[in-house]
């Protein structure tokens, strides 16, 4: 018997289990699919809310506290590995200047470094802006991660230190006596102490059949990649909830949409070309610049983006960390932590009321 089984493969379920092998317990993780290749694999890597002055304490509380961490992980998963994540801290330029006054307000009562930039400022932030702004939002200290690659890392870390069973769906939760016992899938059943659930945008589907359901809900975002050289763009830019994020090696990701459409993960030629007119008004030489891909991911939708993460009411041994939203990346070593605290009893590393099921969104 598997001391934890974890339920979803994405950077959650992926960090969490790493949470939990360090701790000493013995793990085995079940992915419906291909590890890390969900949302996890469809995002932008910025690590940091959009505008992140609007989000509640208990987001904030969740991203600084794994923003702390991010250089370390991705330094010892590197030299665990031999995969780089490419934590770069590149800044990150927000030309909405309508909430500059909060957006001060919010970083001067965390010590953040926040800048306004004047026109003159911007250009040389990032030269190759087409747009002409007078004033912008400057964040320096900010960063992203390649995604792709920190899953990469991650699945590979845990590859000897836990069992990985892929292209296995849970189709049922087992519990008896008011308490969890395991899972079954297509293959067979999964028997386990504890049961932790990380299904991302999946997790209300999965619950439904004990009761009580977190809100959430599957939200489509489409993106496109350019195949850009290196430097040509150097920073995030954010503009009209739209996004720039270079890679190291040339490449440009720009998105996203926010779209409900279920689980449908079709792209659309109406949406690239949307996409597509924003990004060139953002840099005009992306016009010059082909388009590598263009995907579609499903995020885990939650009200005001606040996660669930603790234990699920009735049901002794069964707990639940989902519901991120767009904030995944970002919030997803505090997240795991979390988790891994309130499974083995351990004192919170930060205080998880908040993240309840039955809390008040």
């Amino acid at each position: 018997m598997s001391d934890i089984l974890v339920i979803g493969g994405g950077i959650i379920g992926l960090l969490t289990a790493r949470e939990l092998v360090q701790a000493g317990a013995e793990v085995t993780l079940v992915e419906m699919g291909d590890t890390g290749r969900e949302a996890s694999w469809a995002g932008g890597g910025i690590l940091s809310p959009l505008y992140p002055w609007r989000y509640a304490e208990s987001v904030t509380a969740l991203a600084a506290w794994s923003q702390q961490k991010y250089p370390g992980l991705c330094l010892e998963l590197h030299d665990a590995t031999g995969i780089d994540p490419e934590l770069t801290r590149n800044g990150m330029l927000i030309l909405d200047t309508e909430e500059r006054d909060q957006a001060q307000a919010w970083a001067g009562t965390r010590g953040l470094h926040l800048e306004l930039p004047d026109a003159e400022a911007i250009r040389t932030i990032e030269p190759e802006l087409g747009l002409h702004p007078h004033q912008a939002i400057w964040l320096p200290d900010l960063g992203q991660v390649r995604n792709p690659r920190l899953t990469k890392a991650l699945k590979r870390s845990l590859e000897q230190r836990a069992r990985l069973r892929e292209q296995e769906e849970v189709i049922d939760l087992l519990t008896k006596d008011g308490r969890v016992t395991g899972a079954r899938t297509r293959k067979g059943i999964l028997a386990a102490d504890k049961v932790i659930v990380c299904t991302g945008a999946w997790t209300a589907r999965l619950l439904e059949q004990l009761g009580p359901q977190p809100e959430i809900l599957p939200i489509r975002g489409q993106m496109i990649l350019f195949y850009g050289k290196p430097g040509q763009i150097q920073r995030i830019v954010l503009y009209r909830d739209r996004y720039v994020i270079p890679r190291r090696d040339g490449r440009v990701l720009f998105g996203s949409t926010v779209e409900t459409a279920g689980f449908d993960k079709a792209t659309s030629a109406e949406v690239k070309e949307q996409l597509y007119r924003a990004a060139i008004e953002l840099f005009p030489l992306l016009k010059r610049t082909p388009i590598e891909d263009h995907w579609a991911g499903l995020r885990p939708g939650s009200p005001s983006g606040i996660p669930y993460i603790g234990a699920y009411p009735g049901v002794e041994g069964l707990f639940f960390n989902a519901g991120h939203f767009r904030n995944g990346l970002v919030t997803g070593p505090a997240s795991a932590r979390l988790a891994a605290d309130l499974v083995l009893g351990r004192p919170p590393v930060v205080p998880p009321a908040p993240y309840a099921l039955d809390a008040r969104r």
